[in-house]
């Protein structure tokens, strides 16, 4: 059997978490800005940061699995 859990949350986690795609943290005006498509390397770092820990928290911690077979 095959375990997809890891990848799933990956996958979900680096397309919400795409800095600019649905927030950007910290952004060019304010704290935060929605959907202004753009980046800066401190919101990738920031970003980078936050994807660690919930991917740490959601299949290290927790231990999300999907197994398929």
């Amino acid at each position: 059997m095959s375990d997809w859990g890891p990848v799933v949350i990956a996958v979900v986690l680096f397309v919400l978490l795409s800095p600019g795609l649905l927030l950007q943290l910290p952004g060019k005006h304010h704290i935060v800005e929605f959907g202004n498509m753009h980046t800066s390397a401190m919101a990738i770092l920031v970003h980078a940061i936050i994807y660690f820990a919930l991917i740490a928290l959601f299949v290290i911690v927790i231990g999300v699995h999907i197994t398929t077979g």
